[in-house]
C-alpha cells in the first residue's frame, strides 16, 4: 500500500479548516496531520514535529502573523515541507510576493472543492500548482524579474544544472533522487545551493525562471 501524503493546516477560520479536512480525509492518498489557527502557533507546531509534513496549506490574511510572514518564518527556520497559500487574495503584488518568498502554490479559496483537492494531490507528486487566473501574472513577474539573472545560471555545477532542469519539469526531490540515483537528503542540499546561487527562495520561481531560460534560448 503507497503511503499517503501527509496535510498540515494553517488557516484562523475554524469552519474552513473543518471543510478542508473532511474533504482530504475523503481521499485515502492524503491526511492531515495538525492544524493551526494562527502563524505563530503554526511555526512552534511544525518546529516541534518528528516529521514535517508533505504539504503545509496556509492561509494569507491571519491576525497578528500574516500568511507572508509565517512563510518567511517556517523557511527562515529551515523548513523543507511544500507550502502551499491559500487565500481569498487574487493580488499581483501577494501572489509575487509569497513565491518569492518560498511558497511552492497558490490557490484561490473560491476554487471549486474538487479543483481544490485535484491541486493538491498534484503537489504532493512534485508539481507547481498555481490557480489557472493567476498564473499568466506570475509568469509574466518572473520572466521581467529572471532577465536580470541570466548570467547566473552559469555560476551552477553540472548538477545544479541538472536538477534545476528536473525541476522545471515538476519533479520531487524523491522523484529527482530516483532519476540521478542518489539520495533524497542530496537532492536537498543542492537544491538549497542552487537557489542561493541564483537568490531565489521558491522552487516555483527557479522553475518558471529555468522554463523562460530555455525558451529565450530555443
Amino acid at each position: 500500500m503507497t503511503e499517503s501524503a501527509t496535510i498540515y493546516m494553517v488557516d484562523d477560520h475554524p469552519l474552513f479548516r473543518k471543510g478542508v479536512k473532511q474533504l482530504i480525509d475523503l481521499d485515502t492518498s492524503l491526511h492531515t496531520v495538525g492544524e493551526a489557527s494562527s502563524g505563530e502557533e503554526a511555526v512552534n507546531h511544525i518546529d516541534s514535529m518528528d516529521d514535517e509534513p508533505d504539504v503545509i496549506l496556509l492561509d494569507l490574511n491571519m491576525g497578528e502573523m500574516s500568511g507572508l510572514e509565517t512563510l518567511k518564518k517556517l523557511r527562515d527556520k529551515g523548513v523543507t515541507s511544500k507550502i502551499i497559500m491559500l487565500t481569498v487574495s487574487d493580488n499581483d503584488e501577494d501572489v509575487i510576493h509569497c513565491i518569492r518568498s518560498g511558497a511552492d502554490g497558490y490557490l484561490l479559496k473560491d476554487m471549486e472543492p474538487e479543483d481544490i483537492m485535484h491541486k493538491l494531490k498534484e503537489a504532493t507528486s512534485g508539481q507547481m500548482v498555481i490557480s489557472e487566473s493567476l498564473r499568466q501574472i506570475l509568469t509574466t513577474a518572473l520572466r521581467e524579474s529572471g532577465a536580470e539573472k541570466t548570467d547566473l545560471i552559469s555560476t551552477l555545477t553540472n548538477r545544479e544544472y541538472e536538477i534545476l532542469d528536473f525541476i522545471a519539469h515538476g519533479l520531487s526531490n524523491k522523484m529527482i533522487a530516483r532519476n540521478l540515483g542518489i539520495s533524497e537528503g542530496t537532492v536537498k542540499v543542492h537544491v538549497k545551493h542552487l537557489l542561493k546561487k541564483l537568490n531565489m527562495r521558491s522552487r516555483v520561481e527557479a522553475a518558471v525562471w529555468m522554463v523562460n531560460q530555455k525558451s529565450n534560448r530555443s
